[in-house]
């Protein structure tokens, strides 16, 4: 069941998205050659705790037989699509990095994930985070009042394929409210006019996850992360997004992250 949000609840989980965006800010200005992983996790957790909320990631429940999240922040490097479990490996320049962080305050999910270059990285997998992004953003553009869930998703795969990456088919996006995953699920790939209409007050976290090389995926041993089976990298970007007044409303922001990575330079 599709759960629509009155403005009320839309402004609780903006409050929520917006505390992983200061979060991800912050790990932005710790993101360079050397850093490592579980560090930033901790920084993480520990400025969400400080500031009244709760890593929403951290204990999430495993599939049969597997631990549950043990991280406040997915971290997947390179090859990982998603769900990277942070580790003490330090970065390494060239490398580029997926954090996807969950945050739940005032009853409410906030959820979304942006991917960062770790010093100086090649041309085409620049190419690579910048479609993604522009993917992302003209999925955006079709969350209006009247248009279908196919409609973003298949905007999103135009942009990625017709620049020559591919688009993850087992990973979607999702509804965000009360729960970190609702109805519907919102997939980066299908056609335009399909799947539910999009209405007043639907929340939805749109994620693309692209490839620059195959579509197809895996899973490694820890249970968790996904990686591309011929390892070439990927990149996911994620926003969280309202309808307001029949139009697309980010509830999310990359302003802070991108001030923050500014300051770097």
């Amino acid at each position: 069941m599709i759960y629509l949000k009155n403005r009320e609840e839309i402004e609780l989980l903006r409050e929520s998205a917006l505390m992983v965006s200061r979060t991800l800010a912050i790990i932005a200005k710790e993101i360079k050659p050397g850093a490592i992983p579980v560090n930033l996790d901790k920084l993480a957790e520990e400025y969400i705790r400080d500031n009244g909320g709760i890593p929403a990631f951290k204990g999430y429940k495993g599939p049969h037989g597997v631990p549950d999240f043990p991280a406040t922040l997915c971290i997947s490097i390179n090859e990982a699509v998603v769900h990277g479990i942070p580790t003490k490996t330090p970065l390494r320049e060239g490398d580029i990095i997926s954090v996807d962080c969950g945050v739940k305050k005032n009853g409410f999910f906030g959820d979304h994930a942006y991917t960062f270059a770790v010093g100086e990285i090649k041309p085409e997998v620049q190419k690579l985070i910048d479609v993604t992004k522009e993917s992302l953003y003209l999925g955006i553009e079709q969350m209006v009042s009247g248009n279908r869930i196919g409609d973003i998703s298949y905007a999103i795969q135009q942009h990625a394929e017709k620049n020559g990456f591919s688009v993850v088919r087992e990973l979607v996006g999702h509804g965000l409210g009360r729960k970190m995953h609702e109805e519907p699920e919102v997939p980066n790939y299908g056609k335009r006019g399909d799947g539910p209409k999009i209405k007043e007050g639907l929340v939805l976290a749109i994620e693309p996850m692209i490839n620059m090389g195959v579509k197809s995926i895996k899973q490694l041993p820890d249970g968790w992360t996904i990686v591309t089976s011929d390892r070439k990298p990927s990149v996911h970007f994620e926003h969280d997004v309202a309808v307001i007044d029949g139009k697309p409303s980010i509830l999310s922001t990359y302003d802070y992250i991108e001030e923050a990575l500014a300051q770097l330079k």
